[in-house]
């Protein structure tokens, strides 16, 4: 059975509700869920005239899956300033050319809150955006933004490092 690298004793996976988000150097206050990182590599299928009658298979193109980012809503206008600088109705529709797109980082935490996965997202844009999701008068939930990120691609950070984890004692009495 593998095992955790450093922490020996560590069976369990890491959870998935202990993330933060982060783009222009800054957390982004809020964001409640991020959809899942997807790429798509094509199958490019080619046989010569004398093989056998299946065909060979060889990697194609590479597809990058938009990334969607849930959060409540507050006064933090993150959402709303990275939104128009692709389509801005003040400034005639116009694109900020020089700077819509945005590389993020998707940073996930243990239980004790030491950083133990990076993921560096590339040239991001927003294609998607809601400014806010249903309105119901007999529910009990918070309202919620939603943006949707296309971009070019994602790596995992090789400089985050699996921590040692804390022990913590029982306080004496």
């Amino acid at each position: 059975m593998a095992q955790f690298s450093v922490n020996t004793n560590r069976f369990d996976p890491y959870k998935n509700f202990k993330f933060r988000v982060k783009w222009d150097g800054r957390y982004v206050a809020g964001v409640s869920k991020v959809s899942a990182l997807k790429r798509t590599t094509e199958v490019v299928e080619h046989r010569e005239g004398g093989d056998p009658a299946s065909p060979r298979k060889s990697p194609g193109k590479t597809k990058f899956e938009p990334i969607t980012l849930e959060r409540g809503v507050t006064h933090d206008v993150t959402f709303e300033q990275w939104v128009n600088k692709v389509w801005n109705f003040q400034s005639n529709n116009e694109v900020s050319l020089k700077d819509f797109r945005k590389d993020i980082i998707i940073d996930l935490f243990n239980e004790a809150g030491q950083k133990v996965i990076s993921y560096k997202v590339f040239r991001c844009w927003v294609s998607e955006y809601q400014a806010l999701s249903d309105l119901d008068a007999n529910a009990n939930a918070v309202a919620i933004q939603t943006i949707k990120l296309e971009n070019e691609g994602w790596e995992r950070d090789t400089d985050v490092t699996e921590p040692t984890e804390p022990s913590f004692t029982e306080p004496t009495v």
